[in-house]
């Protein structure tokens, strides 16, 4: 018997769907717009029906549409457990875990973790997305995502939400700016430029509450979304920044002045997934190996 239909049409259409446009279906996916477009024209093509429509600015199902959605995460889902449970009889772990997590952890944090899990289990695969924590979240929600690894807080009732590291921060500033203090004060940073992250951020979120507890209202000389960048504009002597202590590497801190905050000022990791998904065994690995993670 022959489908109408594949499952990564349906994956595609229920993307759409739980998006609500293309665009960011497409997003989700790393794919382009007419890509995701073209899968949806064939299975509608091979269903012989529409099954979506322009709804004022977003895009929502037809009665046909939504006949076939719920047959379609019905499928898609057994296609998951299908593929884990063969997956279970094979030696060693294999298949693929989707991990989303921010920019800082995925350059400091990841690549020795990855190289243990690529040594003690060749055949498993971690594909790795970054972004801010609402985006991770949102494609953990999605189930565009299995995994997220990001800056806590997250509220969801979906979500189960696992706390696993944590990050202190400190003020970096170049070796010819003004010495700081032994520990730095949010006083102590008020007339001074800073180079911040760039605003939507959790990380951002706390240094700039840790600023307005003390009365220090911060107007940022930059605001990057790379901390490699922010940490080169310090460099230059551009301006300090505070920075969680995992993004500083050994060079890091021969170039730079780096110093504790008071009061202290940690930011807190953790691992979020939604609670109906099935653990699968490349999951427990990967689960395992950023619980037992240490930031440097």
């Amino acid at each position: 018997m022959s489908l109408p239909f594949t499952l990564d049409q349906l994956e595609v259409f229920t993307l759409v769907l739980d998006t609500g446009s293309f665009s960011a279906a497409a997003q989700h996916l790393g794919v382009s717009q007419p890509a995701v477009s073209a899968q949806v024209r064939a299975l509608e093509r091979k269903m012989g029906t529409r099954l979506l429509e322009r709804v004022g600015r977003t895009v929502g199902p037809t009665p046909s549409g939504v006949t076939l959605a719920g047959h379609a995460r019905a499928l898609l889902e057994a296609g998951r457990q299908t593929t884990e449970a063969v997956a279970n009889h094979g030696e060693g772990v294999s298949g693929t875990v989707r991990l989303g997590t921010g920019a800082t952890a995925c350059l400091h944090l990841l690549p020795r973790i990855l190289q243990r899990i690529r040594r003690d289990h060749p055949a498993l695969h971690v594909a790795v997305s970054t972004g801010n924590t609402d985006d991770i979240v949102r494609r953990v929600e999605l189930n565009a995502l299995d995994l997220a690894f990001v800056t806590l807080p997250v509220s969801s009732r979906t979500m189960a939400v696992t706390p696993t590291l944590r990050d202190d921060f400190v003020v970096v500033a170049s070796l010819g700016a003004a010495r700081l203090p032994a520990t730095v004060k949010a006083t102590d940073l008020a007339d001074i430029p800073m180079v911040l992250f760039e605003s939507g951020s959790n990380t951002r979120l706390q240094v700039e509450s840790w600023l307005l507890a003390a009365g220090v209202r911060v107007r940022p000389a930059m605001e990057l979304g790379s901390i490699e960048a922010i940490k080169e504009m310090v460099y230059a002597g551009l301006g300090c920044s505070i920075l969680p202590v995992m993004a500083l590497r050994g060079a890091d801190m021969k170039r730079l002045q780096s110093r504790a905050l008071h009061p202290a000022l940690s930011r807190e990791l953790g691992l979020v997934m939604r609670q109906d998904k099935p653990l699968s065994r490349g999951m427990q690995v990967l689960v395992s190996a950023l619980s037992s993670s240490k930031s440097r």
